[in-house]
């Protein structure tokens, strides 16, 4: 029986799980790994300790599940898209990784929109462009790492630098080259006038030959293999954006097709045949299916907050779990259940890792009292959560040539039934929530299953591997009580917004240069 792996390197941990034919998963792992925050607004990551550490968790994976390292025909990596990894000349990482929440470059976006090359840029990326795009970070690097910018010989997104470190071969999967702000999206090639709008031209010979995500592009080395538990020349797929990754684990295959991807970051998407070039959608991009362009409106406002709060305000809780075997998120979805949907909530903004709102935007508990207790508080965030999506769903809702008939949601949120069913009721949506434990993971495997020949395209992976979902129904008696609720988030976003850029100048001055 041939087995395939996926793996999953996103912002802040490292996934792998093992996967028939079928699409049933056989077991996972993950590994923890550490965003190191050198000053305000810097988001990195140490490349090699990501390298050791998405070895581990293939390793852990393979023998986890007893297969024999020769019945596991292929492997596909998904990663967090935007960031910047970056291979030196002289055969080492040139510098740490800049995952997506870094927002260093937020000032060469804007100064790019004041001088109208964004515009001109749009042409052809069909997206705006955020902080995080590789555009505006290389522009950064240039300006204020010169000796870096000159070491640099490839340009990688996460999971295309991996595949570099598993193969030895150099190569841009089409998904994450699409959200570079350097690729015409029609075209489907690098543009040379982007390059040069941005003052990036000295880089064209570090941009990576372009790969489709089934595609096989490359197979394992003997030192990777050795280091995973794998054998030498295992396929390995050109694989995907995390985003396309969860959204073909969702099953989304069809035009008009809509999903919510609740992780760390919130990633609402639909597939279209056809770009959006009215401004109702801030991002399309290329989806892993040819033939279609994901239209997206992203940001890092979902269920990482969730994590947040256990680590950070209930850490001996999470200690007491992870002691005694047992799940922390069982214990906070009893508690936000036992609040019932129409007791007042303090508003809360999910934006402790970042926001859709503004660019200094901070996270924030509104309408505290002395009555509310930590189930009113997390009833609070996952409201927020869910309020966070709506914002985007709905631009992304202004696009849609029809109304969705549903909606699909995966990652995080999608495990918890009162979240789901929230997501549900607030949207007004049916809601089909995806069953698979590791959908990023899942949706790498299907790509490993095409390009090893399991699967003739990724649309036929996805139909036999997708598993299968739980359905809630948005409730009409509480449709009221969830407008009402958005409208008062929705009226907090507008009364705060004069505050952010002047809480960013005391963060700035409270946050030596070299702080932690």
């Amino acid at each position: 029986m041939n087995y395939y792996l996926g793996l999953d390197s996103g912002g802040t941990r490292t996934k792998a799980a093992l996967f028939t034919a079928g699409g049933r998963e056989l077991c996972s792992a993950s590994v923890p790994g550490a965003v190191l925050s050198s000053r305000p607004g810097h988001a990195e990551r140490d490349m090699e300790e990501l390298w050791q550490s998405a070895c581990e968790v293939i390793r852990r994976v393979v023998e986890k599940s007893g297969v024999r390292p020769e019945e596991v025909a292929a492997l596909g990596i998904c990663g967090h898209g935007k960031g910047l990894y970056l291979w030196g000349r002289d055969g080492r990482p040139a510098r740490p990784g800049i995952v997506s929440a870094d927002s260093r470059a937020y000032r060469y976006p804007e100064l790019w929109r004041a001088e109208g090359r964004l515009e001109l840029a749009r042409r052809r990326t069909l997206q705006d462009m955020l902080p995080c795009h590789p555009a505006a970070l290389l522009a950064w690097l240039r300006d204020n790492e010169p000796q870096s910018f000159a070491e640099i010989r490839w340009v990688f997104s996460c999971k295309d630098y991996l595949r570099f470190r598993f193969t030895g071969e150099a190569a841009a999967e089409l998904t994450d080259a699409s959200g570079s702000g350097l690729l015409d999206l029609r075209s489907r090639r690098y543009e040379p006038e982007l390059l040069e709008l941005f003052g990036l031209g000295e880089i064209r010979g570090a941009l990576p030959p372009l790969a489709d995500s089934g595609e096989l592009c490359g197979r394992l080395s003997a030192g990777a293999a050795r280091l995973c538990g794998l054998l030498p020349g295992t396929p390995v797929s050109g694989g995907m954006f995390d985003i396309d990754a969860c959204a073909l684990a969702a099953g989304l295959r069809g035009e008009g097709e809509l999903c919510a991807v609740a992780g760390t970051w919130s990633i609402n998407e639909y597939l279209s045949r056809e770009p959006v070039t009215d401004g109702s959608a801030a991002m399309n991009s290329l989806y892993c299916i040819p033939g279609f362009y994901l239209i997206e409106e992203s940001s890092p406002t979902s269920a990482g907050n969730a994590e947040w709060f256990l680590r950070r305000l209930m850490p001996e809780f999470a200690e007491g779990c992870a002691g005694s075997g047992s799940s922390p998120y069982d214990a906070m979805n009893a508690w936000v259940e036992s609040v019932p949907p129409e007791e007042f909530v303090p508003v809360f903004l999910p934006f402790v890792l970042g926001s859709n709102a503004h660019p200094n935007a901070l996270g924030s508990f509104l309408g505290l009292s002395a009555a509310h207790g930590r189930e009113h508080l997390l009833r609070s965030l996952y409201e927020g959560v869910v309020f966070s999506h709506r914002t985007h769903i709905d631009r992304l809702l202004r696009g849609m040539a029809e109304p969705p008939a549903f909606l699909r949601l995966t990652g995080g949120a999608a495990r918890s039934p009162v979240w789901s069913q929230m997501f549900a009721d607030a949207m007004g949506l049916p809601v089909e929530a995806a069953a698979a434990g590791e959908p990023g993971a899942l949706g790498a495997a299907m790509s490993a299953a095409v390009a090893a020949g399991e699967y003739p395209s990724l649309a036929d992976a996805a139909g036999a591997m997708r598993p299968g979902s739980a359905r809630y129904e948005p409730r009409p008696e509480l449709a009221e009580i969830y407008a009402e609720k958005y409208a008062l988030y929705r009226g907090a976003l507008d009364c705060l917004e004069p505050l952010w850029d002047r809480m960013q100048r005391l963060v700035e001055k409270s946050r030596p240069a070299g702080g932690q």
